[in-house]
């Protein structure tokens, strides 16, 4: 597989630093190779530094005494294609050492320290509240960036054309944000289960509100995020991002459109207290009706899949996508799709083979550092390269059966 490659500084330069000050510029080296390889960053020990410093002042080519030809215009061509073979093989030298003495890196990030283990299922949507289902977790209903874009995410399926479109100032959701949203669903799910056992018992219970005030902490809590002040900062930010990003579908019958329906990934928020550093404490989330409708209003099944709790400490936005895909179309079986087909559906603005190596990565990551619930592997297929997903057999304790799971 070709990796991008890493700027080396030139062995002339390299030769007149000091011993301190080559340890220092490998170890900065073996930190950018790291981050541009997704490998954990590791400091280099006495051995791994001796073995890049000999590289630096092998003198393979300085032995044919290039330097001492006549200067003329045929002899600096041979120094020059001498000079890049040679910086050529340093390259493959050092790359092969520092891949060698780092890690992947973790498919998943730590738990923050006040991390306790949570007994909540953790849903997504399964069934839109439309005719000829569109689901949500086919495709990627927001940014799978960390930080906002703007612009427009279209998906063009067989049944159906969505789009994704973010507010003007704020920018599209993120797939970090969508954790906003499953705490949502979760919320109203509950109240669902709850309002239907106490129908059950002759009861005439509320249906839930259309509204919930959930406080900052319980939402960081339950998105295993750690409670700093940016933390806070995020928060607030998110949820005016979700508050602007709208989901369009239109369904289409023998290639005519059928039924437009345009939705909000929330149907707005306020801020109902702050704390005395002006962080933002209780929160009033409104539920869109297109959810309400869906979760509520279903009689006989909580349209909802469980995601496993680690879920949320899956550190990359496409590692998020793939398992939000997995979960729908493996479910508890296995699955497969085209590699093209995935980077359809994910909505990224990468072009093709940027985000075929990205994804490669991760799979190669997963070896390592499993995803939870799924295994991955790239396989052949009939036109071109696929991934496969299939569930583990052993299921984790914590994964609680809510929904009535048919896939």
């Amino acid at each position: 597989m070709k990796r991008s490659k890493f700027s080396l500084m030139p062995r002339e330069e390299f030769a007149n630093l000091s011993l301190h000050e080559k340890n220092a510029y490998l170890q900065d080296l073996s930190k950018q190779f790291a981050a541009l390889h997704e490998r954990e960053q590791c400091e280099l020990d006495r051995e791994a530094l001796s073995r890049l410093r000999r590289y630096y002042s092998r003198r393979v080519w300085a032995d044919l005494k290039l330097d001492q030809l006549e200067d003329n215009a045929i002899n600096r061509a041979i120094r020059n294609l001498g000079e890049a073979i040679r910086n050529e093989s340093l390259q493959a030298d050092v790359a092969a050492v520092l891949m060698q003495e780092s890690k992947p890196k973790r498919v998943l990030r730590s738990a923050p320290p006040e991390d306790a283990q949570l007994t909540f299922f953790v849903p997504t949507v399964y069934d839109a509240p439309i005719k000829d289902d569109v689901n949500l977790m086919d495709v990627a209903p927001f940014s799978l960036s960390k930080r906002a874009n703007a612009g427009i995410i279209r998906y063009e399926l067989k049944d159906s054309l969505i789009t994704i479109e973010g507010g003007a100032e704020t920018g599209l959701a993120t797939v970090f944000d969508y954790d906003i949203f499953l705490n949502m669903v979760s919320h109203l799910a509950d109240e669902v289960q709850r309002y239907r056992r106490e129908e059950a018992k002759g009861l005439r219970p509320s249906l839930p509100p259309k509204t919930y005030r959930p406080s900052a902490s319980h939402i960081l809590k339950f998105c295993r995020r750690s409670d700093g002040g940016k933390s806070y900062e995020d928060l607030e930010a998110a949820l005016d991002r979700l508050a602007n990003t709208t989901i369009k579908v239109v369904n289409l019958s023998n290639g005519r459109r059928r039924q437009v329906d345009s939705r909000p990934l929330i149907g707005g928020y306020s801020v109902v207290s702050r704390t005395n550093a002006n962080r933002i404490d209780m929160i009033e989330i409104t539920i869109p009706d297109w959810v309400y409708t869906s979760v509520v209003r279903n009689e006989k099944t909580i349209p909802l899949l469980t995601l496993h709790e680690d879920y949320f400490l899956i550190s990359s936005g496409l590692g998020r996508f793939i398992y939000r895909l997995a979960r729908k179309a493996a479910g508890k079986g296995d699955a497969t799709y085209s590699i093209r087909e995935i980077h359809k559906r994910s909505g990224s603005a990468q072009e093709f083979r940027k985000f075929a190596y990205d994804l490669r990565e991760f799979v190669i990551r997963t070896q390592a550092f499993p995803m939870p619930d799924y295994d991955l592997s790239i396989q052949d297929g009939k036109d071109g390269m696929v991934l496969a997903m299939k569930r583990r057999d052993e299921r984790s304790n914590s994964s609680l059966a809510f929904a009535d799971d048919n896939t």
